[in-house]
């Protein structure tokens, strides 16, 4: 589970725990199916569908030089009816 960094909680992520989906911060070189293997294993449910999209890293700057921090992706896993993820059902209620 190195690549997932961290359960999302907002708004948006809250409504859609309803919708049996959910949302996670993962490490930019991690792909859709190796998210999607690794929470199936992790977990131990059914993965309908995993969404993403590249979040842009902020902006630094150390003295004259502008820097940024790293880029990540964040997923929204769907998984099929019936199965939850029991550490994020706390949330829903």
């Amino acid at each position: 589970m190195d690549g997932i960094k961290y359960a999302v909680f907002t708004e948006k992520s809250l409504r859609l725990l309803g919708k049996n989906q959910y949302t996670f911060n993962v490490e930019s070189g991690f792909t859709k199916t190796e998210i999607k293997h690794w929470v199936e294993l992790f977990f131990g449910v059914k993965v309908v569908a995993v969404n993403s999209h590249r979040l842009p890293g902020k902006g630094r700057r150390i003295g004259p030089i502008l820097g940024h921090t790293m880029h990540y992706r964040r997923m929204i896993i769907t998984l099929q009816p019936g199965y939850s993820i029991p550490l994020l059902d706390r949330e829903k209620n």
